[in-house]
């Protein structure tokens, strides 16, 4: 049997039991009345350890100004652990491609072969001219292929020249290759980035469109790929709201949608209208910055997509529902889901305790602590 591949989410930018905003231009806000967690090592190793347990495989770390440097926040994490890995954003233009094949080099060797990267190009140009970087968008993803290119080979031992149009190198070389070789990450929906991960990247990443939608980008990017002589696997990135019944999960969504201050909704809306981000234009036409009609298909929620950038959809329902529509995620060829969830230590159990023992009893998923047990080992308990 192969297993569907889970991941959690570290919150670098703080927790609550309300929706914190933030990224592409949201408010970092936290939306409710509840107390705000800081992003302490110490509770986000909580987070991290509940994630391990559960049977997460990995855990993915935002990046930006609104958050924690995901680099250092993950090296210092992945201590308070043992199997789980870390899939680390960061952004090509901001660091030169030799040293970020060399931190990588030296994240497996620390921990133990337990880094994946999430390549973000950058989508928002206001952002990326307070960290130095002036390049347009397509300019951008010019340069992450470049800068893939280039780590790429090192990683396998080479000695690399180029003279790109963006990035230089002249005899680059790694004194110790990583073993493994990290996977690599990549999301967006522009032609440009499309054009990149079929290139480039090992797991296309999406954001959680209704399944049509999805679907149609697979198609694309299957194609591409197929063009460069390459294979993709396919992760969707989701929030998560499971309860025992799908009356408590949508009750639960209604309260975090009844936190939403109007003033903080419209502020988020205006902002993220001009982001230059084609995967943000996507999220924000499925709910149009209204309230009504946020339910875009059968348990698919888009409230979360009101005051916060980047994701902004949710799996809402019954725990058998939420394992349901993740069912038909992966029959249009979605392996990976990236999950997350307020607050993410507690929702990482009502997922993990709720919904991982029914796709387990449905052949889909096993815990990676019994990947080389027989299958009668791996159904675990259905919580009701």
């Amino acid at each position: 049997m192969s297993s569907l591949t889970f991941h959690w989410f570290l919150p670098t930018s703080g927790d609550s039991r309300d929706v914190v905003g933030g990224g592409h231009g949201a408010p970092d806000t936290a939306t409710g009345p509840g107390r705000r967690r800081p992003p302490t090592v110490a509770y986000l190793g909580q987070i991290a350890r509940a994630a391990e347990n559960l049977g997460f495989v990995g855990a993915l770390t935002p990046t930006g100004a609104w958050c924690e440097d995901a680099w250092l926040t993950t090296a210092m994490v992945s201590q308070a652990t043992e199997r789980l890995k870390f899939l680390v954003a960061f952004r090509p233009g901001f660091v030169s491609p030799t040293l970020a094949a060399q931190m990588a080099s030296t994240f497996q060797r620390q921990s133990g072969g337990r880094l994946l990267l999430n390549v973000v190009t950058g989508g928002e140009s206001r952002e990326q001219r307070a960290y130095g970087d002036f390049l347009d968008k397509d300019a951008r993803y010019r340069r992450t292929g470049e800068f893939l290119h280039v780590v790429r080979e090192l990683w396998q031992g080479g000695t690399v020249n180029l003279r790109g149009d963006h990035l230089q190198v002249e005899d680059a070389r790694l004194t110790r290759v990583p073993d493994p070789v990290p996977e690599v990450y990549f999301g967006g929906s522009s032609p440009a980035a499309v054009e990149v991960a079929a290139r480039h990247a090992d797991v296309y990443l999406t954001w959680g469109e209704p399944p049509a939608q999805v679907a149609g980008k697979i198609a694309r990017l299957r194609e591409a790929a197929a063009r460069e002589g390459r294979t993709l696997r396919f992760g969707i990135r989701l929030h998560v709201i499971t309860r025992d019944t799908a009356a408590d999960a949508w009750a639960e969504a209604h309260r975090l949608l009844d936190g939403f201050d109007p003033d903080t909704v419209r502020e988020a809306q205006a902002n993220l209208a001009r982001s230059e981000s084609e995967g943000q234009r996507r999220m924000l036409a499925l709910h149009g910055g209204s309230r009504d009609a946020l339910e875009i298909h059968p348990n698919l929620w888009a409230g979360i997509g009101l005051v916060r950038g980047g994701a902004g959809t949710a799996l809402v329902g019954g725990h058998d529902e939420v394992a349901e529509r993740i069912a038909e995620y992966h029959a249009l060829g979605i392996d990976e889901f990236a999950l997350s969830g307020y607050p993410h230590l507690e929702e990482a159990y009502w997922f993990g305790e709720g919904v991982l023992p029914r796709l387990a009893a449905r052949g889909l998923w096993r815990h990676p602590e019994h990947a080389g047990a027989g299958a009668e080992e791996t159904v675990l308990p259905v919580a009701v």
